[in-house]
């Protein structure tokens, strides 16, 4: 959607009121102790247009819930409700009738797949979008409109009141994902839902899952067991592993959808095969299987290209991964093939690429497969640095102009796991520290020469584990760059400011305290007083 020309204007003015410490309440009623609403203008990702006006809705014990008659509406009502209950305290009923309270349309307007329109006023707040993925990302910028303390499991005193205006928004990229590996540390069900949730406050809407490395296999494999129970059976350091059966996958594949994130398996290969070839020696050229490994370097193992046990093997993985996965794409890795000879590496994505589409899936693959003959309508994800070889550039964007689309993850921006500073005490600083600043401060349309705006699909932050370990060290390492990276996927163009963003950003910081989320205070941002 093209944002309303008065956007960046009046946005880069109700966010230097903000800075000032100035009310931006519009038309609101009289003060009330306790929290009070955020302004229109504050939310993660930025919105395309956003116009305050009038004066507020009060939610109220009286409130209801008010969907579509169809299952995907009541589904984000209760969403919703479940959001709401147990901090507003009140019983907040999903309906399809009555009038007033809190509305969720769908309609066939001009939304797109994922837009939203919300406008708030004395009599309610309405939530419109054409299909239901636009009503959810609605749900989470109604959420940053209340105050922080709606995110607290126990009762609040409130009053939950929301600023009057309408928003009106849709989003810049139709990929907006992060990573989660897997491999190098394994994370169960429980800890993968709890990223997801993290994940939608923001609009990501895809979770990209690292399920095999050297350090461990994750997910089960019905004709190749072993994959699972001894490849999977450690991990960085030596830990006991662990994988996902089929029906855990489905059940994260499940939570995602129902919070409209599409997870994307990733199997890599060529390289980064030590689990698989430690569980089948036959995956070896020798047919010798080395032993399992649990350290961190890179580079040192390779599938048997010559060997036709390798893509019957490939085979047999993908076709059990696509029938459990039904999001578009799989990715097939590439990455730091060292091991692998240059014209193996092409003979290998030349065979393994139609086996992804024999099954029905999109192939994505790190940036390295443009260097091979990437299939039509493969993604290709750049991973590179600011100063990463001209060649290295140049041979990505001529993939690029000759229809590979691209997703960017570059790892001196958006890479999770780089260290703020260097005092983090988890992450690594191979790619360069990345302050807040830094993973926000550049446009994704701009930043690779020669690659042509429309062959951007988005945008992705990976999070490698090899130093993380527990819930808290994601969330510490993931806030706050994650919103900047959803912004950047989400927001246009025109409402990028380090400026104005880092006010914005340090609102969030109550929020985060509300959910749980212990995160990484940069002096970079304004961050409200404790």
């Amino acid at each position: 959607m093209r944002p309303h020309h008065r956007t960046p204007r009046l946005l880069g003015t109700l966010l230097l009121m903000a800075a000032a410490g100035l009310s931006l309440a519009v038309g609101s009623a009289p003060a009330a102790t306790g929290p009070v609403a955020e302004p229109l203008g504050r939310v993660i990702p930025a919105p395309a247009s956003v116009e305050p006006a009038g004066s507020p809705y009060r939610i109220t014990r009286g409130t209801h819930i008010r969907v579509d008659d169809s299952p995907a509406a009541r589904q984000v009502g209760e969403y919703l409700a479940g959001v709401l209950r147990p901090s507003t305290g009140y019983p907040l009923p999903v309906t399809t009738h009555g009038s007033g309270g809190i509305r969720l349309r769908l309609d066939g307007g001009r939304f797109g797949d994922e837009g939203y329109r919300l406008d708030s006023g004395p009599s309610g707040v309405t939530i419109t979008a054409r299909k239901p993925a636009g009503l959810f990302h609605g749900v989470q910028t109604l959420r940053q409109l209340l105050p922080a303390s709606v995110e607290k499991k126990t009762a609040q005193p409130g009053p939950w009141t929301v600023a009057g205006g309408t928003i009106k928004d849709s989003p810049r990229y139709a990929y907006r994902g992060a990573m989660l590996d897997v491999s190098r540390h394994f994370f169960t069900v429980a800890q993968v839902k709890r990223y997801i949730d993290e994940l939608a406050l923001y609009k990501i809407n895809t979770l990209h899952l690292h399920l095999s490395d050297d350090q461990g296999w994750r997910i089960a494999v019905d004709s190749w067991p072993r994959l699972a129970t001894y490849g999977g059976s450690t991990e960085v350091g030596g830990g006991e592993g662990g994988h996902y059966t089929k029906a855990q996958y489905q059940e994260i594949v499940r939570y995602a959808a129902s919070r409209y994130l599409e997870v994307v398996p990733e199997i890599d290969m060529p390289g980064h095969t030590n689990a698989a070839l430690a569980s089948y020696p036959e995956l070896n050229c020798d047919g010798v299987a080395p032993p399992l490994y649990t350290g961190t370097d890179v580079g040192f193992s390779s599938l048997c290209v010559p060997k036709q046990v390798t893509y019957d093997f490939l085979d047999d993985v993908i076709r059990e991964l696509a029938a459990i996965t039904p999001g578009r794409y799989i990715h097939i890795g590439g990455d730091e093939a060292h091991s692998t000879s240059h014209d193996d590496y092409v003979k290998f994505m030349d065979r393994v690429q139609p086996i992804v589409a024999k099954y029905g899936k999109t192939v994505i693959a790190w940036h390295q497969i443009t260097g091979a003959h990437p299939v039509k309508g493969a993604l290709a994800q750049y991973w590179g640095l600011d100063d990463t070889s001209a060649a290295e550039k140049a041979q990505v964007a001529k993939a690029a102009q000759n229809g590979t689309g691209l997703i960017l993850s570059p790892a001196d921006r958006f890479y999770l796991d780089m260290k703020y500073t260097e005092d983090t005490p988890l992450g690594q600083d191979w790619a360069g520290l990345v302050e807040v600043q830094r993973s926000y401060d550049w446009d994704p349309g701009a930043y690779l020469p020669g690659v042509p705006a429309s062959a951007i699909a988005g945008v992705e932050a990976p999070l490698w584990t090899e130093t993380i370990v527990r819930n808290a060290d994601i969330d510490y390492m993931a806030f706050p760059r994650l919103p900047g990276v959803a912004e950047l996927g989400w927001s246009p163009a025109s409402t990028h400011d380090w400026n104005a963003y880092r006010v914005r950003l340090a609102a969030q910081g109550p929020r985060w305290e509300a959910m749980g989320i212990g995160y990484y205070r940069s002096p970079q941002v304004p961050w409200p007083t404790r």
